[in-house]
């Protein structure tokens, strides 16, 4: 009798501690799983952060790629194209920036050491003045006389400077007359500081149309 007594406690035993590690195994799965939980939590929090940040990075870009359209837009309409001046004789133009400069031979608006249009000339600065006064109204303009670097020797002017400078001036004066406004035309002059190639490439005017 004593004997199954001992046999059956050691069952009872042998059953309880059985159970005692079933439930530590339940527990220490429940733990795993809480931690795992958390960590998918935790991930998928970051994962909305990287979202958030996607679309936020999304936003701006197309935000940059609007101001860079209407960059252009602003460009291409306040600096129209220099083909609206191609086609008037004696004229070149170029672009720099929000700037057309249109440059004029100074041998086809002047005679050698003149500061006065010839006829002929008058017709290509009506059509700067038509493209300007059209394409280009309310625009400040600056007229800038060249010359090339041979001292003034014949035509009573004091220097090249000031050969230059009248001769922007009657480029000035014409184009006002033409309709441009003349406190949107400013003059200046540059003489032979800004030569080019040549003696007959150096001596021009330029007019520079600026937004």
């Amino acid at each position: 009798m004593k004997h199954l007594l001992a046999v059956g406690s050691f069952a009872l035993v042998t059953v309880l501690a059985g159970c005692n590690s079933t439930q530590d195994k339940m527990s220490l799965l429940e733990k795993e799983n809480s931690e795992l939980r958390d960590q998918l939590s935790q991930r998928d929090k970051a994962l909305d952060a990287a979202n958030s940040d996607l679309r936020e990075a999304n936003r701006m870009m197309r935000e940059q790629e609007i101001m860079f359209d209407q960059e252009l837009t602003n460009l291409a309409g306040g600096v129209s194209s220099p083909n609206a001046f191609e086609g008037i004789e004696g004229v070149s133009t170029s672009v720099s920036g929000r700037e057309v400069t249109v440059t004029v031979a100074s041998d086809v608006l002047f005679d050698s050491g003149r500061t006065s249009l010839k006829s002929n000339a008058k017709s290509s600065l009506d059509e700067v003045a038509s493209v300007i006064t059209s394409r280009y109204p309310g625009r400040s303009v600056k007229v800038i006389g060249h010359t090339d670097s041979d001292p003034i020797r014949k035509s009573g002017h004091k220097s090249n400077y000031h050969l230059g400078f009248e001769r922007g001036f009657a480029v000035r004066e014409y184009l006002i007359s033409r309709g441009l406004d003349p406190s949107n035309v400013s003059i200046t002059s540059y003489g032979p500081d800004q030569s080019l190639g040549s003696k007959s490439k150096s001596r021009r005017v330029e007019i520079v149309v600026a937004e």
